[in-house]
């Protein structure tokens, strides 16, 4: 569910951006081959999430999901790492929120205007 809920924001944040293709690449096998339609979801909490992806990507003109086996997946760990190490230009700090846990997808608390 978490990396549904990665590509959920992922995919909003494209959109938020005007970007119209996209090319999504993951180390998450399932979710790729989820995505793609190509494999059955049996997991009825996954459900959801999977739907929503799919309205997220009536959004763009052009979307494609490739796999990349995780090890293969150095260059975005050390993507990770440096993100985490360099600061903003402005300087700007947001605190972390303290984490929560609730009893539905975390996208449905996305508040939109």
């Amino acid at each position: 569910m978490a990396e549904c809920e990665d590509c959920i924001l992922g995919l909003k944040m494209a959109i938020d951006m005007n970007i119209q293709k996209l090319l999504v690449i993951g180390d998450s096998d399932l979710l790729i081959h989820q995505v793609r339609e190509e494999w059955i979801t049996k997991n009825t909490k996954i459900l959801p999430y999977l739907h929503h992806v799919q309205e997220l990507r009536k959004k763009f003109t052009k979307t494609e999901f490739q796999h990349v086996p995780r090890i293969q997946n150095e260059f975005t760990d050390e993507l990770a790492t440096l993100s985490s190490m360099i600061q903003h230009p402005d300087k700007n700090f947001i605190n972390p929120n303290p984490v929560k846990i609730y009893d539905h997808p975390a996208y449905c608390a996305h508040v939109e205007e």
